[in-house]
């Protein structure tokens, strides 16, 4: 036990760092390094990465309050558009947690695999959507967090991956899009994580000291450290040529992804 968790605050290290110095975190970083890290203490393959997306979501609780803690001082959260799209959030999070719940681990692990492969091209091609519209009303800001809500369940992500392009394609400044999916990751990590905890509360094959399908020690782990390494990325990011290391990233989210489909098949 105590290799395994030595273990999770490495991968806390390393998630941390990464959050801070390329913007990422969540099921990116986190969900995969979990993946590898349970196959090597032969937890029951049908569980694995059922835990690895619980357990990432309920890490992603306490990071998203730091950071949109931080936004929030510098006047980069868009509190307006927080309340308008968190009902949607909270409804398809949790939602989304039933459906991967019953979903079989090799069909959730391809479906990760091809969001890995959807974030990996991103961010190697660095597109960002073209400003072309204002944002929606109360109807289209919460069918819109229905929809990252329930995309975010199943891949253990905090949202930015999906919520910040939304916002500045809606003319929302690239700061405050940040910050403000920061902001909404809370409530994501949230109802995630309460998901995959009742949805996994009597799941055969669990280890011990499993909450449902979030695993207490590497969620310690995982939160501890890389709350302290984050803004060493941060302070790191200021310091090195960002674009060449996003195409860098980008080349090891491929191997990450075709490692883990390589697994599935």
């Amino acid at each position: 036990m105590l290799t395994a968790f030595l273990l999770y605050c490495v991968l806390g290290a390393i998630a941390g760092i990464l959050a801070g110095l390329l913007g990422i975190g969540g099921g990116t970083v986190v969900v995969p390094m979990l993946v590898f890290a349970f196959s090597w203490q032969n937890l029951p393959p049908d569980v694995i990465i059922h835990m690895a997306i619980g357990t990432s979501l309920a890490s992603i609780m306490f990071t998203a309050v730091s950071s949109s803690w931080a936004h929030h001082k510098h006047g980069g959260v868009d509190w307006h558009v927080f309340k308008f799209i968190t009902i949607g959030i909270l409804l398809g999070t949790y939602c989304g947690s039933f459906v991967a719940a019953r979903l079989p681990a090799r069909y959730l692990q391809i479906f990760f695999v091809v969001f890995l492969l959807y974030v990996a091209t991103n961010m190697l091609l660095n597109k960002k959507p073209n400003p072309t519209r204002h944002l929606p009303g109360f109807a289209g800001m919460t069918g819109a967090g229905l929809v990252i809500g329930a995309i975010s369940s199943l891949v253990g992500i905090g949202g930015g991956t999906l919520s910040v392009p939304f916002l500045v394609w809606h003319n929302v400044d690239m700061r405050r899009a940040v910050g403000t999916s920061a902001a909404i990751g809370f409530p994501i990590a949230f109802a995630g994580a309460l998901g995959y905890v009742t949805n996994g509360w009597n799941a055969p094959g669990l280890p011990e000291y499993a909450l449902g399908f979030v695993y207490l020690p590497a969620l310690v782990g995982i939160v501890a450290i890389s709350m302290l390494t984050a803004p060493v990325g941060a302070s790191i990011a200021h310091r090195l040529p960002i674009p060449k290391l996003k195409k860098f990233f980008s080349i090891f989210l491929y191997v990450v992804a075709l490692k883990m489909l390589m697994d599935v098949l």
